[in-house]
């Protein structure tokens, strides 16, 4: 029976097309109507559930399609961080203090940072999408392409309506299906949601107690170290070799100190020998420099983008009363298409510099290969794709 159920849910699956038909939809959802009720999902609301699911070709396209266009750090930093959003967190971070310092002490999470990730992914719950979860899920678990990822959180999704007393009808999400002011995927929420506000269920989108609690338990269970920061900006000496910057060049920060590196306001770092850190410049040896701890990899759990790690950490200090970087990102970096990347990554390898499969995304092997070519022709190895490398690889790109 269970073959049979597997061949048949993989049989509508594979139906998918930019128009879906609606008998091979509802075939397929009948088909994850019992992947769902074999799971545990209670009958009634599996059934009334997937009954009014509907089929949404845009989240169809959301999911096919790429940004053209890599960004830049400055442009990306831009975004973020505006004079907008850093001054509503610091309103949201006085307004909600109570509940932050009561959560730092369970959980070990500073509240700024807790304010930082919630204004990140919905502008402090301003926005928590326009899809319909069940809409998605189910239109994605109907999609050949991440068809048993996007199955296994739908199934999810359905537990949760009896789980926490949830209203589908009212379970807006993102496209992809990530959930309330903290944009949970149905997974994590069943994982991670704490009822921080007493009530009995953990509602995230009505609850801000229910979201921030939540984010801070994610981020204990990712390892978050108490008393240690994300990273922080520093200087890095003219004679730096640049071969030891990276994420996986971790070193003891009283290596960094002896190697040079300071602080923004250009003091030495502490010798300490027992917290490690990595140096890495996503806009090269022009722009801004940081060292980073373990918590910036915790950042990177939620979310696996370095300029989103960088903006997290950044954000909350920005909350927290930081000042604003010593260095600001270069604004005239090039703004590369993909399938510039790709063509750079290409060259690299006919070149003997290992870029790994051209894939359009400057990845740490990419920026590895990157940083050999630049130390071969004379040029500060940092990696970063600046206007003189693209325009040495894809002459008339740059």
């Amino acid at each position: 029976m269970l073959k049979k159920l597997l061949a048949t849910t993989a049989l509508c699956c594979t139906l998918a097309a930019p128009v879906f038909a609606n008998p091979q939809f509802q075939s397929c959802k009948a088909g994850l109507q019992t992947q769902a009720l074999a799971a545990g999902a209670a009958p009634a609301t599996v059934a009334r559930v997937l009954a009014a699911a509907s089929y949404d070709p845009k989240v169809i396209e959301y999911d096919r399609k790429q940004p053209e266009f890599s960004s830049t750090f400055a442009r990306y930093m831009e975004l973020r961080i505006s004079d907008t959003r850093l001054e509503k967190g610091r309103e949201v971070y006085a307004q909600h203090r109570e509940l932050l310092d009561q959560l730092t002490r369970r959980y070990g999470v500073p509240g700024h940072y807790l304010v930082s990730f919630w204004g990140l992914e919905t502008n402090y719950g301003g926005y928590l999408g326009n899809h319909n979860v069940f809409d998605s899920l189910t239109t994605l678990a109907c999609d050949p392409r991440r068809s048993q990822f996007f199955t296994n959180e739908l199934v999810a999704a359905l537990q949760l309506v009896d789980q926490h007393a949830l209203d589908p009808a009212k379970m807006e999400s993102s496209w992809a299906g990530a959930l309330g002011q903290t944009q949970f995927m149905p997974t994590n929420y069943q994982r991670f949601a704490v009822d921080g506000d007493g009530d009995g269920r953990a509602d995230l989108w009505g609850s801000t107690a229910d979201a921030l609690s939540s984010a801070a338990n994610f981020l204990n269970s990712l390892g978050w170290e108490p008393g240690l920061r994300w990273g922080r900006e520093v200087l890095l000496p003219k004679n730096f070799d640049w071969s030891s910057a990276g994420r996986n060049n971790a070193k003891p920060l009283s290596e960094w100190r002896k190697a040079g590196v300071r602080n923004q306001f250009g003091t030495l770092l502490p010798d300490i020998a027992n917290i490690e850190g990595a140096i890495i410049v996503p806009a090269g040896h022009r722009g801004p420099a940081f060292v980073v701890y373990k918590n910036f990899n915790v950042i990177m759990g939620w979310n696996r983008s370095e300029f989103y790690a960088i903006s997290v950490g950044h954000l909350a200090d920005r909350i927290a009363g930081a000042a604003a970087l010593q260095r600001q990102p270069p604004a005239d970096a090039p703004r590369l298409r993909r399938s510039d990347i790709k063509a750079i990554q290409t060259k690299l390898n006919a070149l003997g510099f290992d870029a790994g499969k051209p894939d359009g995304i400057a990845g740490s092997g990419t920026r590895n290969a990157i940083s050999q070519y630049q130390v071969k022709n004379g040029m500060i190895g940092d990696g970063f794709l600046s206007r003189e490398v693209v325009a040495a690889l894809l002459p008339g790109q740059e």
